[in-house]
């Protein structure tokens, strides 16, 4: 690759941790608003080895806030779209894309060779906990990141343990089924503190919202609030690979 790709990030971070980014394998499960951001930071990083998971195409209702959308997009599988970015990005970047739907049947797979970090980035309940307790146990560096919807303030975003994720309606579920699979704490996770308005930031699901599970209904959402919990969760990766602050 040229040697100036990631000339700027060496002299931030030093040879040593852009050699370690280069050699780190990271997965994405979910590539919406908040996945496609960090996938995008993550390449931009100098990421070697990205896998990529999810199960869904590229509609008009994500062009407000995933970076993957465009009118040339629409209708295609979003792990395509994002591997041919990544190439333009890095083209030594070896990408494994995944296009499957990631239930608990599939973890061993997904999770398997052994990755260096996972961002969650999954918009199901139930997949989501399939996720976070199968990385657990398998002792893997995990980012979760919880309700970018319904959200305005930048400013509420906070990053810590998954314990202490409090004022998000969808960490509370998701703490509650991980502590029935004894997960308690270790997970880092991206959440937001301002109160989710629900109510007034949602409508009856459209058909195009589920493909598998249940049916969920519309949230509300904002051009930059998804991309800064991706760009956060890309962020604790990096400092899990490098050991740097």
């Amino acid at each position: 690759m040229p040697t100036r790709r990631f000339s700027r990030t060496k002299l931030l971070l030093g040879e040593s941790a852009v050699q370690k980014l280069a050699d780190a394998s990271v997965a994405v499960f979910g590539l919406g608003g908040v996945g496609s951001y960090a996938v995008e930071a993550l390449a931009r990083a100098g990421i070697g080895h990205l896998r990529l998971v999810d199960f869904d195409e590229i509609k008009h209702s994500n062009f407000n806030r995933q970076l993957y959308a465009l009118e040339t997009t629409v209708g295609r599988k979003k792990v395509d779209v994002a591997a041919e970015r990544i190439a333009q990005i890095n083209p030594g970047c070896i990408v494994d894309i995944r296009h499957v739907f990631a239930d608990t049947a599939a973890m061993p797979g997904l999770l398997s060779p052994p990755l260096d970090a996972v961002i969650d980035a999954i918009d199901s309940l139930s997949s989501k906990v399939a996720l976070l307790s199968a990385a657990h146990r398998l002792g893997t560096p995990t980012i979760t990141c919880m309700g970018a919807s319904t959200r305005l303030d930048p400013f509420s975003v906070r990053v810590g343990d998954i314990a202490e994720s409090n004022m998000c309606p969808l960490a509370r579920m998701v703490r509650k089924k991980l502590h029935a699979r004894g997960v308690f704490k270790g997970i880092r996770c991206v959440y937001s503190v301002e109160t989710a308005d629900t109510v007034r930031a949602s409508e009856t699901a459209e058909p195009e919202n589920f493909v598998r599970g249940r049916p969920r209904p519309s949230l509300g959402s904002i051009s930059y609030l998804p991309a800064m919990f991706g760009l956060l969760a890309a962020r604790e990766a990096i400092k899990i690979i490098t050991r740097i602050n």
